[in-house]
């Protein structure tokens, strides 16, 4: 019983902190907002129906939500909004002096990121 309000109390943690983070994706242009919803909304499933059901029904970011569950799609704008910034990034990397290991790195798993990314299908 114990156990099971444990397991419980952690789900809707991290729900309420995706959610959380979320929200400051909205004010933040660096931060994602959607993919902190996503995890929030399967969090939720676990632990909070609740919370799951109000974000997918939200009016801006449910309907997204909803298209990454059925079909594994990511709307088009995301896909170069998320290509943009990983070459900001990349960009960012190479003029403060990052060590070049560092940005092979990172460039690597961003290139292999966006690969992924843009297979996916669009809504």
């Amino acid at each position: 019983m114990i156990r099971r309000a444990v397991v419980l109390l952690l789900w809707r943690t991290l729900a309420l902190v995706c959610v959380a983070l979320a929200i400051v994706g909205v004010v933040l242009p660096g931060l994602p907002t959607v993919p902190f919803l996503l995890v929030a909304a399967w969090a939720g499933g676990h632990g909070w129906p609740a919370l799951e059901a109000r974000v997918l029904a939200h009016a801006r970011y449910g309907p997204i939500v909803r298209q990454w569950r059925e079909r594994g799609s990511v709307p088009r704008r995301a896909k170069w909004a998320a290509s943009v910034m990983m070459v900001l990034s990349a960009g960012v990397m190479w003029f403060t002096g990052t060590p070049r290991w560092v940005i092979a790195v990172v460039c690597s798993i961003m290139l292999g990121v966006a690969i992924w990314l843009w297979r996916r299908p669009e809504s």
